[in-house]
């Protein structure tokens, strides 16, 4: 398999896009005025403390107050065992904190207590009790080889807490890892040093940008070349490289041609396409994506797919499709929570096996932790994909300003028939001899059209003139009775 990361670069936003055989997989965007919060460790003063939820709210000097739950306590602090998060806690106390969650609509700021520091081999966790290794790890003997040398390099240096060896570490030298653990605990002293400085409400440690993290964080062995497009970022990501992950260096390059660097791959056609609510399927079935607050529903159809043999296999196959194509665009739309697919019903108890394991095997190429559940007697699926940062609509899009978000517009005979309600209140309510009625072009085009007759007799029963203006500025569930 052929990968491949592009980073587009410019000074209000940096890009970055996974190319796997020629497809986009992944799109991560960071922008200046949005910048993503995740991992970095803030200075803040706890404002309320809620003992009936066990969480408290703490303000790090953003416009919302972050949430802090007593699970995202290290475990140092609850040492004591107590479940009570006003042992812990109490308003106007100072306290550092990291973000785990980026604000997400109206929701604040996710923290925890239980600090984690990144690099590219490790992760240091100066307040946990143990060490690990990534999971993505499966040879025993290198696990076990990892493991000792985490333990040998604690005891010779007597470092507090304890680091987890990520995926990139698989057959790195001891040595090598040695000085990464080296630079992680000076990162996280000269952390402590600036808390006890640092003013309340203030940022202590930010994590580096994106196209940093990118190579920190993306980068494995397999990938054939890293193109950005500018070249200021194209020589810090060398001198980064060159400093922690020299073996990267070959494969970065100065993307400078004349078409743009997300042209190569059609990158815009399908970053349009996965804002769709529909997507295609090549056997002419499609998927339906709703996104909502709690949860995302993916709904699979045969559409115009007839298939060839039976309806089973034709089910089968379609639900086959649809399971690859989903896991591509959880990772391209970045949605996380709960998510709900409605497979096409199977009767084959073979066939919902093999829809499920091939949705895992997609799924276990994405970053972001999931979990699913077998096919319910309803033919769904549960899942759930961890959430960290906005998801590609909500960063791209905003609800529409005429259906404020819900996706549909009252039609104009439903308005014209509230307006008729509305004059009848307004009459009974107070002595009016004329009535102004301010709508939208459709809608006044049905009240004198359609609605006419209806509109000269309750003229009559009222006993009140009607006069009717059309407004371009409204829209059509827009509309004003006005006395006169």
């Amino acid at each position: 398999m052929s990968e491949e990361i592009l980073i587009n670069v410019t000074p209000p936003e940096t890009r970055v896009a996974v190319i796997e055989n020629g497809v986009l997989q992944e799109l991560i965007i960071e922008r200046l005025r949005q910048k993503g919060l995740v991992g970095n460790i803030y200075k803040g003063e706890v404002c309320r403390v809620l003992p009936g939820m066990q969480a408290a709210f703490v303000d790090i000097g953003l416009d919302k107050a972050a949430f802090l739950h007593l699970s995202d306590f290290n475990s140092q602090e609850l040492a004591d065992g107590s479940e009570n998060i006003e042992h812990y806690l109490k308003e106007g106390q100072k306290i550092v904190v990291q973000v785990t969650k980026d604000p997400l609509g109206n929701k604040g700021a996710r923290l925890t207590t239980d600090i984690s520091i990144p690099s590219r081999f490790q992760v240091y966790m100066p307040y946990a009790a143990n060490s690990g290794v990534s999971q993505r790890i499966e040879c025993e003997d290198e696990r076990l080889r990892l493991r000792t040398c985490i333990e040998s390099y604690l005891q010779k240096h007597t470092v507090p807490g304890g680091f987890i060896a990520r995926t990139a570490a698989e057959c790195v030298e001891d040595v090598i890892l040695f000085s990464d653990m080296t630079f992680l605990h000076k990162l996280w002293e000269s952390i402590l040093d600036k808390s006890k400085k640092a003013k309340v409400k203030s940022l202590i440690h930010e994590d580096l940008p994106l196209s940093v993290r990118t190579l920190r964080d993306l980068y494995k062995e397999g990938i054939e070349k890293v193109r950005v497009d500018s070249r200021e970022t194209f020589l810090r990501l060398v001198e980064f490289a060159e400093t922690f992950v020299p073996e990267v260096v070959p494969v970065i390059e100065h993307y400078s041609g004349e078409r743009p660097v997300f042209d190569i791959y059609n990158v815009e056609d399908e970053i349009t396409k996965a804002l769709d609510r529909k997507v295609k399927l090549k056997s002419g079935g499609h998927l339906v994506f709703d996104q909502t607050e709690s949860m995302t529903t993916v709904d699979v159809n045969t559409g115009g797919y007839v298939g060839g043999r039976n309806l089973e296999e034709t089910i089968f196959k379609t639900n086959l499709e649809a399971a690859q194509t989903i896991s591509r665009q959880l990772r391209l739309r970045n949605l996380g929570g709960i998510i709900i697919i409605d497979f096409i019903d199977m009767q084959s108890e073979d066939h919902k096996k093999q829809v499920l394991t091939a949705l895992q095997r997609n799924l276990d190429k994405d970053h972001a932790k999931t979990k699913i559940t077998e096919v319910s007697a309803l033919g769904l699926v549960e899942m759930t994909r961890k959430r960290t940062r906005e998801s590609l609509e909500h960063i791209l899009c905003e609800p529409c300003s005429t259906c404020g978000g819900r996706g549909v517009l009252k039609t104009s005979e439903s308005i014209c028939l509230e307006i008729f309600r509305e004059i009848i209140r307004v009459v009974r309510q107070y002595s009016v001899q004329q009535i102004l009625v301010l709508a939208s072009e459709q809608v006044v085009e049905m009240l004198l059209d359609e609605e006419a007759d209806m509109l000269a007799e309750l003229e009559v029963f009222l006993k009140v003139a009607i006069k009717i203006r059309a407004e371009t500025e409204y829209n059509q569930e827009h509309y004003d009775v006005v006395l006169l």
